[in-house]
């Protein structure tokens, strides 16, 4: 398949699963006002749609591990825009944590041993359109919350994408495809598990700890893969990739302990929304 078809079967099941769910334990978060459909129109395109083609295109043309360290520039685009467009101040706990997750990414998915220069340009050029797109979501994303639980969030993305994916592709084409059912269930696998499940917990984080915390936690994400690999796979993890791993475990640590004062004053909270507990 072609990241083209992958991203329409992933968007338009995941879709489809989350309706199910919303409609059959909670009805109550499927309505929206009509006002607010050009902002999920923008989160939808401008973020999950874009997240999942620029993902999977980049790992089409670079290698896997260069492809996560480019989307993982999104807890630093997250950081500058919240300081430019929402005036928050980056204190020196903030800054250290993002310096030594970004870091220890490096190290962790083994980037010091990747030649960058050799790489196909336009891997590299759709691998940071990935971070961007993924810091777009994530901002836009919390902007949201203020007014709609994280689900109704989450299921407007996904629907608006899949719309978007299956009018700039012939409508459900990648469905027509002669799949195997193993081929099928992996399909449905990156569609509940890989799409739903995930950016369900990673939009739920964005509302309890705010997009620019939520990022750098997520930058957890390459070494629990190293950690996946080392007991299914037998990959042992260079010298250099464990250092990496405990600096972003490290940087995680720093980040929830010290708790910042601006994020405990009365405004601040407010700013979060009205979903503090989903």
């Amino acid at each position: 398949m072609t990241p083209f078809q992958v991203v329409q079967l992933r968007v338009t099941l995941a879709a489809l699963f989350l309706f199910l769910f919303l409609a059959v334990f909670r009805r109550d978060l499927l309505p929206i006002r009509g006002r607010d459909l050009p902002y999920f129109v923008g989160l939808g395109i401008g973020g999950m749609a874009m997240v999942s083609f620029t993902y999977f295109f980049t790992i089409s043309r670079i290698q896997v591990a260069a492809a996560i360290l480019l989307q993982y520039l999104a807890p630093a685009i997250i950081a500058v825009y919240a300081v430019v467009f929402w005036h928050e101040r980056l204190t020196r706990p903030t800054i250290t944590a993002l310096v030594g997750s970004t870091l220890g990414c490096y190290f962790a998915v083994g980037a010091y041993n990747l030649e960058f220069l050799t790489l196909n340009w336009l891997g590299l050029v759709s691998g940071i359109g990935s971070g961007i797109a993924y810091a777009w979501y994530a901002v836009q994303a919390e902007k949201g919350m203020r007014r709609y639980h994280p689900w109704t969030v989450l299921f407007y993305a996904l629907l608006l994408a899949a719309l978007f994916w299956n009018l700039a592709l012939p409508p459900f084409q990648a469905f027509g495809g002669n799949y195997d059912p193993l081929e099928w269930f992996w399909i449905l696998y990156i569609a509940l598990l890989g799409t739903v499940v995930p950016y369900g917990l990673y939009t739920q984080g964005i509302n309890l700890i705010r997009s620019t915390r939520a990022g750098i936690t997520a930058t957890l994400e390459p070494i629990l893969a190293a950690v996946v690999s080392y007991f299914f796979l037998g990959e042992v993890p260079a010298p250099l990739q464990v250092m990496g791993g405990a600096m972003v475990i490290g940087s995680i640590i720093l980040l929830q302990l010290r708790q910042e004062s601006d994020e405990r004053s009365p405004d601040r909270i407010r700013s979060r929304g009205p979903f503090p507990n989903p």
